[in-house]
Order: C-alpha cells, then structure tokens, then sequence
C-alpha cells in the first residue's frame, strides 16, 4: 500500500485555480454576450443560442437575417471609419431558394456608403476593398431538398475549419432560411424500416438528424443560429391540439398568439426535437396600420422565446434598413 501523500501536496491540490471573479471575466471574454441589430436588439445572445424567427411570407424575415449578416460582415472599424461591426463570417444556408445575392450587395454597399459619408462627406462613393472583404465573409449555401441540406450539415465541419484557417476567427453565424422549407415533402415520406432494417427517411428522421448535426457542429465551432420558419395559422376554435402559453418550453403543438390576426392561433408544425433546440423564438407579422407610413409596409414583432410583455414596430426604409418605430 502507498504511503499518504504530504500534507502539503494535498493542500496544493485542494488549492483554487481561480477565483470566481476571475471565471467570470474568463468566461464573458472568451464567450461575450453579443447584441443584434433590430429587431433582434431586445435580448442579448451567446453562441450556442438558436433563435427562431418566425412568421409568415412575406413578413421580412429574410431581411432581418440579411440585417444581422451585414452587421456580422462589417468590421469594426476600417481606415479610420468606424462601422461598428463584427468583422467575422457568416454561413447563410438557402432552403427557399429565393435569396437574392445581388440585392444582399446592394444593401451592403449603402451601409458602406452610408457609414462614409458620416466620415468623409461623400454620399456616392465606399470602399471597394472593404466591400470585397465583407463579401468573403459571406458564405452562401442552396440546397434543393433535406437530403442535400443533411448532407452539406454533415459536411459542413470541413468548410468551417477551413474558413476557421483562412479568416483566423472563423464563422459566428449560422443562418438557415427556411428551417420548415422541405416539411411537406418530407412529410410525404414512409417512416417504415427500409431494408437491413435501416430506418427508412421521413420527417421526424430528418428532424432529428438535423438537430444533431447542428449540435455536433456547435460543439466543435462556437457560433449563433438564426433560423428563419414559416408561420402557419388556423382556427383557434376548430384545432383540438393543446395550447401552449408563451414563454413556456414544452412539446405540444399550437401556440395561442393573443396578439395576432383576428386572435388566430399559431400551429408549431415542426416535430418536438426542434421545439426544444430552440433557445430563442421571436414572431414577426404585418400590421395593418400604414397611416403614418403609406410608402412603407408596418411590421410587429413579439418574443415568445422568453416571453416579452412588449413588442416593436419597424418599417423598411428605402435603403432597406429597418427601422424601429
């Protein structure tokens, strides 16, 4: 039997790497809380967080991702302009198929334009260097169907490091537009077992597959999901599913958005296993007061994900900017 260890090594082992003080500011520095522009500014994030934006088309979500992007992209500051920025990369997956590149560019160029001519007092020119470089921040993915979207998850690891190696800090956000793209279609598929007894693909298999390979991903790259999703609204008095109260985290289907349309209920179509990855869930909707604004459509929006008494007005301006009312 080995004899007992001095008195002072056990001393030295019990003895605090750290003080509690000191994890903190260890902590907040290596994993800061971060602020997104609206109208996402309400709630501060960390990575590892997934929020949810949902609502239905058209109802900006897009834009409110293409608003976070840009902030994302800018660095902080440039030559002597302060852009106020993040200065890291953004992977932006396209499951609608529909975003427009060439509009993302503009909008960026007259936040270039707009942050110049603060500074230098030109409102027509920006720095097409510095507009290159955002661009190279800005990793675009289209897939057409879940099995090409699991597999640029599955594959994703590689790009990312490979970004990682190339811009030093990597990717910061994840963004998925639209996580309930493909629902039907997979909805459509057999959930039987296929042959050698593998589980043959349907819609709570790619769900859940989905949700793991995220995971997998956040454990290895620290970074924010922004995930935009359809709404879908029925009768609130023909739905027999339960109602969940906001704020509340649970499995049921249907949520009761007091505040939306005619008092209509929100129906979570999406398989339980997301429902509980989502950290953060924010519903935006048109307003149907324009009085102030004719030119420019109103819109609300309402965290559910913690729940929130209050809720934002914005428009879009001409410059695609939104703007909190």
């Amino acid at each position: 039997m080995a004899p007992p260890a001095p008195l002072s090594v056990t001393r030295e082992w019990l003895k605090p790497d750290e003080t509690a003080k000191e994890l903190l500011v260890r902590v907040l520095t290596e994993r800061p809380f971060l602020l997104l522009p609206p109208p996402l500014h309400r709630l501060p994030f960390r990575v590892g967080n997934v929020v949810e934006i949902v609502g239905t088309s058209p109802c900006a979500k897009t834009l409110i991702l293409i608003q976070a992007a840009i902030n994302c992209i800018l660095p902080k500051e440039w030559k002597g302009v302060q852009y106020g920025g993040l200065g890291r990369a953004v992977m932006f997956v396209d499951l609608d198929c529909r975003f427009d590149v060439l509009r993302f560019s503009q909008l960026l160029k007259r936040r270039l334009i707009g942050f110049r001519a603060k500074v230098k007092g030109n409102e027509y020119e920006y720095d097409y260097e510095l507009f290159t470089v955002c661009m190279r921040r800005f990793l675009y993915i289209r897939c057409y169907d879940s099995l090409e979207f699991l597999a640029t998850l599955k594959t994703m690891h590689c790009r990312l490091q490979k970004e990682k190696e190339t811009q030093a800090d990597g990717v910061y956000l994840l963004m998925i537009d639209s996580v309930g793209a493909f629902y039907w279609m997979d909805r459509a598929l057999s959930s039987s077992s296929g042959s050698n007894g593998r589980k043959s693909l349907s819609l709570q298999c790619v769900v859940e597959t989905m949700v793991q390979e995220i995971q997998r991903l956040l454990s290895v790259h620290p970074m924010i999901v922004l995930a935009a999703k359809s709404a879908s609204f029925g009768d609130k008095q023909s739905t027999t599913e339960v109602i969940r109260n906001p704020g509340k985290r649970s499995s049921v289907l249907a949520m009761d958005f007091k505040s939306g349309p005619q008092n209509l209920l929100h129906r979570e179509y999406m398989p339980s296993v997301w429902q509980s990855f989502v950290t953060h869930r924010i519903q935006v909707r048109a307003s149907d007061d324009n009085s102030k604004h004719q030119n420019n459509s109103t819109y609300l929006t309402e965290w559910l994900l913690p729940w929130l008494k209050f809720s934002d007005k914005f428009i879009i301006n001409d410059d695609g900017l939104l703007v909190i009312l």
